[in-house]
This record gives structure tokens, sequence and C-alpha cells, in this order.
């Protein structure tokens, strides 16, 4: 519980934010919340959120979320010689509260106890970790909502989207490939901004992915 305390520093703000961007977005508080407690994973609803509020076509939503989404396959991957014994019942619950930070805390902490062979014990330090999280991360998202929802529509929060992808989008901008990958992909997110069914999205990802791989397999 104490490893995850440093954690939840950095949930709360991106909390609000994804509650205030998707009401701001045009979307009711309460489909907003019942976003937030079904799907549980902020950076595919702010996606979400952004590309509904520029009326983009249902089929490219669900594309864009699933891309974002596809990480926790290779967390599984990851986490299941973990919990690969436990009851079914169980390894649902922990696919339902797997997230980035979750996941983390629970490799850092297995990687430390290795002679540690009960699944009891880390079920119960990942259910621990990830419910405090799970907690958290509602609440916050709560906050935005009802923030976004009191602010009146001259102020224009639109801006939120983008400013949480921003600041998801730093962080990771330290190697030489990943500056590469944000760079091609913003500048052709830009320059086919006139194509229909802002399919420029998905042609941003794809030139950014591969310009990414393509200055790491020359390194």
């Amino acid at each position: 519980m104490r490893a995850s305390l440093p954690v939840l520093l950095g949930i709360v703000p991106f909390g609000v934010i994804t509650g205030v961007a998707m009401v701001s977005s045009g979307i009711s508080p309460l489909a907003a919340m019942a976003t937030s407690l079904f799907v549980f994973a902020g950076a595919s609803m702010v996606a979400s959120a952004q590309l509904l509020s520029q009326g983009t076509p249902a089929l490219l939503v669900v594309l864009a979320t699933l891309f974002i989404n596809m990480r926790f396959m290779m967390y599984s991957a990851s986490l299941r010689p973990l919990f690969a014994g436990l009851p079914l019942r169980w390894r649902l619950l922990v696919s339902y509260l797997q997230a980035d930070n979750v996941y983390g805390l629970t490799l850092m902490r297995f990687s430390e106890q290795k002679n540690s062979e009960d699944e009891g014990f880390r079920l119960s330090y990942f259910l621990g970790a990830a419910a405090l999280i799970w907690l958290v991360w509602q609440a916050a998202v709560l906050g935005g909502v009802l923030i976004g929802a009191g602010v009146p529509p001259s102020w224009r929060l639109e801006f939120a989207a983008p400013l949480a992808f921003i600041a998801m989008t730093v962080p990771f901008l330290r190697e030489r490939s990943m500056i590469l990958a944000a760079l091609a992909a913003g500048i052709t997110v830009v320059a086919a901004n006139g194509l229909p069914l802002r399919l420029n999205l998905i042609l941003a990802a794809a030139v950014g992915i591969s310009a990414g791989l393509l200055s790491e397999t020359k390194r």
C-alpha cells in the first residue's frame, strides 16, 4: 500500500483533467462516469472524448482506443506467470484492475521477492495496490466531471484533452527514436488534416510508429 502512495500524486491531476476533458467534449456527466467505471483507462478515455467531439465515426474511435489499449495485452502476458494458477474469477478481476502504474508496482515488488511463490500473497498485494489506485482515480475523474459540468461553455475547456496528451507524451521524449516518432506523427497529422473521417490521426499513428522503429533499427 505504501509503495502506491507516490503514484497517487500523478493520478489525481490526470484524473481531474480526464473528467474535465470528457464533459467539455460534450459527453454527459453520467456517461463520463460510466465510461470511467467500465473502461478504467485514462488515455483511451481522453482520446475517445476528443475524437467524438470532432465528429469522428464510431468505428475509427473504436480502432483508436483499441490501438491505445493494446499495451495491456503485453502487460497480461508478462503477469501471467504470477497469476496463472488462480481461479478465473480472480484473473478476470486482475484484468479489470490492471493499469500502467499497478503493473509497474507489481513487477517491482515481485522482482525483489523472487523467492515468493505464494499466489495468494501476490493477489493480495496486487488487489491492495490496484483497489487504492482505482478508488483515487474514480474520485479524481468525478471531481473533474463536476468541475467541467459547472464551468460555463464560454470558458471553452476543449483544450483539456490535448493538454492531457501533451502531459502524457513529454516524459517519454528522452530517446532519439521517441523524439523522431513524435515529430513524424505531429507533422503528418497537420499535413494530412484535410483527409476525411479524421483519417489523418490513423495515418499519423502509422507514420510515427514507422519512424520510431526505423530509427531504432538503424541505431
